[in-house]
């Protein structure tokens, strides 16, 4: 599995713009997506004044909301799969001590970064690995808590990934998670097959087949207890607003990112696709 290249496994064309840009020392992505590379979270989404400082801050605030939902403590050993450059990471080795903390991601591209700009404090311990979420080259029941922020969409299996997430955390242990969640009436169009290079597209193929009903029949399949099950689609929309003036700033020509991200805020406006924040309990 780890020997397959993973070009072969999974296409990821944003993060292929994002490694480009921050080689070429693009200031601006590298304020915004340097370190986290998903949507901010604003407690007052009105109030956003959108400058690439608040930008980041949210970014940091939408990780920590997901680590709230793991009820992370100090003292413990975390995974954080699909980790990217290690921002989940980052925030809990700044903001917890005496913690063990692993990041997994299957493009060895995006942990030479993270491995670059993220270094332990506090006595924490910090470890990058290439491996496939569905299949963790990790050991039964050695961590207290497991997350996936924003990119259980690209993984092949969700199911197989909640069994994953099952057999590496201790007894008690949470899984936790971010992810875009699509009202019933949107699950059919979700469904639609389209040719490889249309379905790639800029985000890379997304399954976003799984409503607030089937996360909860998930649960229940493999043997989790829902903690946590949270809407905060509200506090996320300023990020498409961002990403706008960020597209104009960097002259983003391509025509994938745009529709895909405009599509996505309509849907998220309409209130048909939503952002949930997920906390799962595995059994005492």
């Amino acid at each position: 599995m780890l020997d397959t290249p993973q070009s072969e496994q999974v296409r990821l064309p944003y993060f292929d713009y994002l490694l480009t840009a921050l080689k070429e020392g693009n200031v601006a992505v590298e304020r915004s997506f340097g370190r986290h590379v998903h949507w901010g979270y604003w407690e007052r989404p009105k109030q956003a004044s959108l400058t690439t400082e608040e930008f980041a801050q949210a970014s940091e605030d939408l990780s920590s909301q997901v680590c709230l939902a793991g009820h992370i403590q100090n003292n413990q050993s975390v995974l954080d799969v699909g980790c990217g450059f290690g921002g989940t990471i980052a925030h809990i080795n700044e903001n917890y001590q005496g913690m063990s903390l692993v990041g997994v991601n299957l493009d060895e591209r995006q942990l030479e970064r993270a491995r670059e700009i993220v270094k332990p404090v506090a006595s924490n311990i910090i470890e990058f690995k290439q491996g496939n979420a569905c299949a963790l080259p990790l050991l039964d029941a050695s961590f207290d808590v497991v997350l996936a922020v924003e990119c259980i969409f690209h993984f092949p299996d969700r199911e197989q990934f909640f069994k994953e997430a099952f057999r590496v955390l201790k007894p008690g242990g949470y899984l936790a998670l971010s992810d875009f969640v699509p009202k019933p009436v949107l699950l059919p169009f979700t469904k639609i097959k389209l040719p490889q290079t249309v379905s790639d597209g800029f985000y890379g193929k997304c399954n976003i087949l799984c409503g607030v009903e089937d996360y909860r029949q998930l649960a229940a399949k493999t043997n989790f207890a829902i903690q946590t099950e949270r809407d905060i689609t509200v506090n996320t929309l300023p990020t498409y607003r961002y990403l706008r003036r960020l597209s104009q700033q960097c002259r983003v020509s391509n025509v994938f990112a745009l529709v895909e991200t405009a599509t996505a805020e309509v849907l998220s406006r309409l209130r048909l696709l939503m952002y949930y924040i997920y906390g799962f309990q595995k059994p005492k």
